[in-house]
């Protein structure tokens, strides 16, 4: 009984010996393989790509891939955006259980239509202690990459100087340009400087939108600003001064350098008040002076007369 419970005691030495060393020699001959993983520095996670007149039209990943043998592994990175411009290292070497970062860039095109696109990096070992490895090997992920919206716009007025008369009726019209790279909606109306300086002048303005929503680089939106020019307007012509406005509502919520407007000036002469095909002033100059000149004359012949026939 005690040989054979030696016997038992012997053979669980060998087998925990065995055990010992054959866990290393299974590491030894454990397959290639890599671990890929990628995030974008920005807070909504994706890969952003501002693309306003001036940006820099890029956007980037930070990766990193990770080597989890003993191999030392040259590691092929390959990338894809939908169409876009893509810079990344084209191999990358990591040693045995080590990792080695890199980053991703993609570029797109001045004023492109804001939109999603999707972002593919893949990593795959193509070869292992210098040789091809005997299976394949690679990490793939996947992420979002966002054309960013902007605003612009542009204002033009069809008339920048028009010559009307006392109490008449006119529309002004201003066309509304929509040079983002998205729908928009605009804040349209005159400013409030200059409609409390026409009213008190004795304009009476109205317009019939206050908004107007226009697609991205779209045809203008035509704005009407309904006019009567003041009632009394006095023996002088008189200028004024309108001030047109469009706002971008998308600028004011989401652009940190606040709200994106352009403001239109157009210039209004109003008549003063005339008699029929003079002015009153001058034409009154001109009677008193033409009198003068009778009176002057009247007296000049009454003199030469009493020269002509002394002692009368």
């Amino acid at each position: 009984m005690k040989a054979f419970r030696r016997s038992l005691f012997l053979l669980a030495i060998y087998l925990a010996s065995v055990l010992v060393i054959a866990n290393p020699a299974a590491a030894q001959v454990s397959v290639p393989a890599v671990d890929l993983q990628c995030i974008s520095p920005n807070p909504s996670g994706a890969v952003e790509v501002p693309v306003y007149p001036g940006a820099s039209l890029t956007g980037y990943a930070n990766c990193k891939v990770s080597n989890p043998n003993s191999y030392v592994e040259r590691i092929e990175i390959q990338v894809s955006a939908d169409g876009l411009v893509v810079a990344a290292p084209g191999t990358i070497t990591v040693g045995p259980n080590g990792e080695s970062e890199f980053q991703v860039t993609v570029g797109a095109d001045q004023r492109m239509t804001m939109g999603k696109r999707n972002l593919m990096v893949n990593a795959r070992v193509v070869e292992a202690n210098g040789a091809p490895p005997p299976n394949i090997a690679e990490s793939q992920t996947s992420m979002i990459i966002s054309i960013l919206q902007f605003s612009r716009l542009q204002v033009e007025a069809t008339e920048p100087f028009l010559q009307l008369n006392p109490k008449t009726d006119h529309n002004f019209e201003f066309k509304v340009y929509n040079q983002g790279n998205w729908a928009d909606k605009f804040k349209v109306g005159v400013t409030v400087e200059s409609r409390d300086k026409l009213e008190l002048a004795g304009f009476q303005l109205s317009m019939p939108a206050v908004a107007v929503e226009i697609e991205g680089m779209a045809a203008p939106m035509k704005v009407r600003v309904m006019t009567r020019t003041p009632k009394n307007q006095g023996w002088t012509d008189e200028y004024y001064t309108l001030e047109f406005q469009a706002e971008s509502e998308f600028s004011c919520r989401y652009e940190t350098t606040g709200c994106n407007s352009m403001t239109q000036m157009i210039t209004i002469y109003v008549r003063g008040v005339y008699l029929p095909g003079f002015e009153l002033i001058p034409t009154l100059s001109m009677v008193a002076l033409a009198a003068a000149v009778l009176a002057r004359r009247g007296e000049d012949e009454e003199g030469e007369w009493r020269e002509a026939a002394p002692g009368i």
